[in-house]
């Protein structure tokens, strides 16, 4: 006889056990079962990718999931991202560009170490009264709407060598590429982002900081080790990230345009090394100064996907990967996981208190994707840019100030639900989101059109810059915030990113500026915003001489 429940989660990932929790944080009677093909705890040194957190997801984490007590004593705080330039060109790290923090900023995030957290996340399942079925695996899925009467869908897995039922009023996809819901209803959707990724783990603490004996390199960061931070090690077509982990572990994966690198030599281990001694030789030396086992080896074609749709009226969703991927870098994933995941919880609480929700599921889609499509706008045609470091630190900059100042403010002021927000606010928010298209198309041309110049030593200090530093602080004051204060709030952040792109167009070859035309700058805003900037950064180097 088939089991029934309220809500059926088919993958007991980050993304399905977290959805379980918030869930269960709305309505505490629902009946949660959570189907996982792995058993727990599952070994710490289970790898995926998705250690490092940026600040919606770490809010949603510590905040919304109540795990901050957990990521505080378990996992590493995050020392922000920090970008090196010019890394492959010399044997000591000082002589690279630089683009960082000197000093924490206001809001936390952290570096994951996903075994250790998802085993973690098993017991608190556990203790909130939700069923994890382990070792289980999926075999089939009927929807309500294709051959059930009764409105119940009906899942088949296979577990202890028998295949069980399980009937529920929803049914939330959470099992990442290998979603059933996609394939069973043909959702996958190409977006144009071709890029892949391999990636691996190092037992034993790689850290930057010693690849330079630079005095004066160590002591502008003497407050913040280096090692902490998301370390990405950039080039035309790629980046290499190294992420510290809890366990004295480090994460290392290279990303990279598969028109501009070639995957087959890359997914093999010996072919990775062979590659980094050619692109970033200081870090292939650090693999073999150190002592640390190599604990496993992964890679990933085409990691980036779409979905025609995740949410549905008829009581189904996709969450995680299973919905939608966009990159790795700015670490979004988590953040997309909060977002979907807060969606799918108010429809469910709705339905089960017997309110209408199909506008809902129309209008959260709606949000969801166009959030999907302007970050989409971050990476897509973007990699060949990645090794000029005046564009790319220009354009880091605006992804921060643009991510913090709209997504962000959403987030933290706890209004991703509220559509009316979206609907008052919806042509400042159009106009704003054209400007951030072509601000992307300002970056690429700005990388091609430039000679290359001598950024040597130049350090970036992101920690020195009064906007963003304001704009991080401001994000843990919004949440008191009524209606006409958050309007009045993003009103001023979307006046403050014409007035930005105004003052980047300025430092742009002249084909560069003539990509944005959006510029509506308030004649209030009579400071400049890109002040703590190096002068060498503003006004350019001198060309390398060949």
């Amino acid at each position: 006889m088939a089991m029934q429940s309220d809500i059926v989660i088919l993958g007991g990932g980050l993304a399905g056990m977290t959805l379980a929790l918030q869930i269960r944080g709305r309505h505490p009677q629902a009946t949660i079962k959570v189907i996982e093909r792995r058993i727990h705890p599952v070994p710490v040194s289970a790898h995926k990718v998705g250690e490092s957190t940026v600040e919606i997801g770490a809010h949603y984490l510590a905040d919304v999931i109540d795990l901050r007590e957990h990521l505080e004593s378990h996992h590493l705080r995050k020392y922000g991202l920090r970008l090196f330039f010019g890394a492959d060109k010399t044997g000591d790290l000082a002589d690279a560009a630089e683009l960082g923090a000197s000093h924490l900023l206001t809001l936390r995030s952290y570096q994951i170490d996903r075994g250790v957290l998802e085993n973690h996340l098993a017991e608190r399942l556990k203790s909130s009264d939700i069923e994890l079925i382990g070792d289980a695996t999926v075999r089939a899925i009927e929807l309500a709407e294709e051959t059930n009467e009764d409105g119940l869908h009906q899942v088949s897995y296979r577990t202890d060598g028998q295949t069980q039922t399980l009937r529920a009023r929803w049914v939330v996809d959470a099992m990442s590429r290998g979603s059933i819901i996609k394939r069973h209803l043909d959702l996958s959707e190409d977006n144009g982002h071709e890029c892949s990724s391999v990636w691996f783990r190092i037992a034993d603490r790689i850290d930057i900081g010693q690849w330079s004996g630079s005095a004066e390199w160590q002591q502008r960061c003497n407050q913040l080790p280096r090692w902490l931070s998301t370390n990405h090690l950039v080039g035309p077509g790629y980046w290499v990230w190294l992420i510290p982990l809890a366990s004295g572990s480090t994460s290392i994966g290279i990303v990279f345009d598969n028109r501009l690198h070639d995957f087959d030599q890359l997914k093999t281990w010996e072919g990775t090394l062979d590659w980094l001694a050619e692109h970033q030789p200081l870090c292939r030396r650090a693999i073999d100064e150190s002592d640390g086992q190599l604990q496993d080896f992964l890679y990933l074609r085409n990691f980036s996907h779409g979905c025609k749709q995740v949410f549905s009226p008829r009581r189904w969703a996709l969450t995680g990967e299973a919905g939608v991927f966009l990159d790795p870098f700015y670490s979004p994933g988590s953040d997309f996981i909060a977002i979907s995941n807060t969606y799918i919880t108010d429809l469910i609480c709705r339905d089960l208190a017997g309110e209408p929700f199909a506008r809902q599921a129309r209008l959260y889609e709606r949000s969801f994707f166009s959030f999907y499509q302007s970050s989409l706008q971050l990476y897509r045609d973007q990699y060949p840019l990645f090794g000029h470091a005046r564009a790319m630190s220009a354009k880091t900059i605006w992804d921060y100030a643009y991510y913090w100042s709209i997504l962000a403010l959403f987030v933290f002021a706890d209004r991703l639900t509220d559509t009316k927000l979206f609907l008052r606010n919806g042509v400042i928010l159009d106009q704003v989101r054209q400007l951030h298209d072509q601000m992307q198309a300002m970056f690429r041309t700005w990388a091609s059109e430039e000679t290359e110049v001598n950024s040597t030593g130049l350090f970036v200090n992101q920690s020195e810059l009064p906007l963003l530093v304001r704009l991080n602080r401001e994000l843990s004051e919004v949440a008191d915030d009524d209606d006409a204060e958050l309007d009045a709030r993003l009103a001023a952040n979307c006046r403050m990113l014409h007035a930005l792109a105004a003052e980047m167009r300025e430092l742009t070859p002249e084909a560069a500026a003539e990509c944005v035309s959006l510029h509506r700058v308030d004649p209030n805003l009579d400071q400049p915003l890109l002040t703590g900037l190096p002068e060498r950064f503003v006004r350019g180097s001198e060309p390398v001489v060949a």
